[in-house]
């Protein structure tokens, strides 16, 4: 997506709209794990070079770009719809726009895609990861494991905003187990630590 709609460009945008820290770092961990969804897909579908890269870069911005106009539009009214809206007019691939829609239950935009599927999946999930990383002396994510962030999901004053059925759906949707859905975000997320700020106090 070399054409001006790109991970670049999402970036850019998201921090035009948003200028909290916390809110600018969830899209980018949302964005780190959509991205590595992509990567699983396009392998899947055997596209190479720039096809491939080309595809997972509608990934990775549609999970920087899905909350980018919350900050200033949190009102069930307006939030995905004004940022859409605006993407709209600025060119960007109905497929990013309609993941972005899909990413909120109640904009009526059925989960179709694989990227509708991956977006909505991993949304809530690096929310989660986010704050298992946070709570740890360290502060790093490196430092978070697969079967401790699914103790911490049983747990529901941990974190509380964070709706567990979400993530549980969203491995459904992608057709693998919840272990397997955090496992693949979890390692997403640790490899880019330094740039989620989850790198830690090591």
């Amino acid at each position: 997506m070399s054409d001006g709609f790109g991970r670049v460009q999402a970036l850019a945008l998201l921090e035009e709209w948003t200028k909290g820290e916390s809110l600018r770092k969830h899209g980018l961990a949302v964005s780190v794990c959509t991205e590595a969804y992509g990567a699983m897909e396009a392998s899947r579908l055997g596209l190479e070079g720039e096809e491939a890269s080309s595809f997972v870069e509608r990934y990775a911005s549609a999970g920087l770009l899905h909350d980018m106009d919350y900050e200033r539009h949190p009102s069930l009214e307006e939030h995905p719809f004004v940022g859409v809206r605006r993407l709209r007019e600025l060119g960007w691939p109905e497929e990013v726009l309609r993941a972005i829609l899909a990413h909120a239950d109640y904009s009526g935009t059925p989960r179709e895609s694989h990227l509708d599927k991956a977006l909505f999946a991993c949304d809530e999930l690096a929310g989660f990861l986010t704050a298992c990383a946070l709570v740890k002396p360290s502060k790093s994510i490196h430092e978070v494991e697969v079967a401790s962030v699914k103790k911490k999901m049983k747990d529901k004053a941990f974190a509380r905003a964070v709706k567990r059925e979400d993530i549980t759906d969203g491995a459904v949707l992608l057709g693998v187990s919840v272990e397997e859905h955090v496992g693949n975000c979890l390692r997403a997320m640790q490899a880019r630590a330094g740039e989620l700020g989850l790198e830690g106090q090591l």
